[in-house]
């Protein structure tokens, strides 16, 4: 989403990272470069002008002036105020209050409120261990109700068995009534949406609010929208007194103003982001990390929380002391492979790598990293198991049964293997250096 943005700043800084010693000029001139980059970004007006306003206060005071590394302690201080602009502090729910904790989820039709109502559910079920009833309170949308129901049986949570004719005022006072009986500790409320902000929509969601009593109030909004989501938040926040915010399609191409701009409007905290289509594609909101995204500097956090989360650790232990003994076959190479895939999309993981973001941008569009991937699974499906544990014996009668099987051709086959027998040698150059060693040797070469 921060694409853009990211090259733009990148731009800056590389320009101040250049300069042995800053002056106010040339501070100015970066925080004016810094200002067009977040209006041309959808950054909300006012919010810009507030961050750079500080940024530049503290830029020109001794902070930087008297620092050894100018350059860096600038990057440093921007780093720190956008913080502060995505809201520092706890961004975790409220769940202090005696069960069933209520939660509200509000916002406009098309802004994936019912879908991430379910996310969440997942996300606080798998990893909180909440007793979670989803509710559908959407009487009016065609087929919300199911859709709810449909989305509640694939992820295993409880669902109030709501009727199309019902009240949804009184539908969400029976159904918090429900998860006390059924000892049930937490309730997710799909309340209605329209197409716009209405009186008739805000009357009845704050009955629902009155009677529910709800711990959190999340307004779900859709970034790809840019600013609309952000008034559109500030109104629904006027009315109800929103606690937290879901910012969903955060994976799309917009350029990112919404997120930006819409904690510092509303005084509320972005709490999770929607980041795919898929069930468990919902994240905590962290905004340390999304500023480290937007500066380059990658996600290395939510890389080995992703990593930790999809991969058998005793398998990964397993597959690691083959490395060092230089014994990593191609079956080792098969499941290195399905658990990477379990980890989500190659392009997303490579870019939370420090430096890989410029690297991803060059490759967009040349690189299809998941259909290499399918076709590297395709070629070492095809092979005997022998053959995978020993891949000397492929001969040539061999690769071409393989390359029949797969769906390829001789010479991906050969290319395949090339790539294979460098990485072992690229495996057994570490275990003989001892890794110290060989990053040494790595960085001297430039690389």
């Amino acid at each position: 989403m921060f694409d853009q943005l990211t090259e733009k700043l990148e731009s800056t800084f590389r320009n101040l990272r250049g300069r042995g010693k800053l002056s106010e000029d040339n501070i100015a001139e970066a925080v004016r470069e810094i200002k067009l980059s977040l209006l041309e970004a959808d950054v909300n007006f006012r919010v810009v002008k507030e961050l750079v306003a500080r940024i530049k206060e503290r830029a020109v005071g001794a902070e930087v002036m008297k620092s050894i590394t100018p350059g860096q302690q600038f990057v440093k201080i921007f780093h720190d105020e956008l913080i502060k602009t995505l809201g520092e502090g706890d961004h975790s729910l409220n769940f202090s209050v005696k069960p069933p904790a209520v939660i509200l989820m509000a916002g406009l039709q098309g802004s994936g409120k019912t879908t991430s109502a379910a996310k969440l559910a997942l996300l606080l079920k798998n990893d909180m261990k909440r007793r979670v009833l989803l509710v559908p309170a959407d009487v009016y949308r065609p087929a919300a109700i199911e859709q709810l129901n449909t989305l509640a049986r694939s992820i295993d949570v409880d669902v109030y068995p709501t009727n199309p004719s019902d009240d949804p005022v009184d539908i969400t006072a029976n159904s918090i009534e429900y998860a006390r009986k059924n000892g049930l500790d937490t309730v997710i409320i799909d309340t209605a949406g329209r197409m716009q902000v209405d009186e008739a929509l805000m009357n009845e969601i704050s009955k629902i609010r009155e009677v529910s009593s709800p711990a959190e109030v999340l307004f779900v909004a859709d970034a790809m929208t840019g600013q609309d989501a952000v008034t559109v938040a500030k109104e629904f926040h006027n009315r109800l007194t929103i606690t937290g915010v879901i910012l969903t399609k955060m994976d799309g191409d917009a350029r990112g103003g919404a997120a930006l701009s819409i904690h510092n409007v509303t005084g509320a905290p972005v709490k999770f982001i929607g980041v795919g289509e898929k069930i468990d594609a919902f994240e905590l909101f962290h905004p340390d990390r999304i500023v480290s995204r937007i500066i380059g500097m990658g996600d290395v956090m939510s890389l080995v929380e992703k990593a930790q989360k999809n991969i058998d650790q005793d398998e990964a232990q397993r597959l690691a002391k083959k490395m060092q003994k230089n014994k990593f076959d191609l079956e080792d190479f098969l499941a290195q492979m399905k658990m990477m895939k379990n980890m989500g999309p190659m392009e997303d993981m490579l870019s939370m790598i420090p430096g890989m973001g410029k690297q991803m941008k060059k490759m967009k569009g040349k690189v299809d990293f998941e259909k290499e991937l399918r076709r590297i699974e395709a070629i070492i499906s095809s092979m005997t198991g022998k053959e995978r544990r020993a891949p000397e014996i492929l001969n040539a009668s061999r690769r071409r049964r393989i390359a029949n099987g797969s769906g390829t051709k001789v010479q991906d086959i050969n290319q395949f293997m090339k790539q294979y027998l460098e990485m072992k040698k690229m495996m057994k150059k570490i275990n003989k250096l001892g890794l110290g060693s060989f990053m040494k040797k790595f960085k001297g070469a430039g690389l």
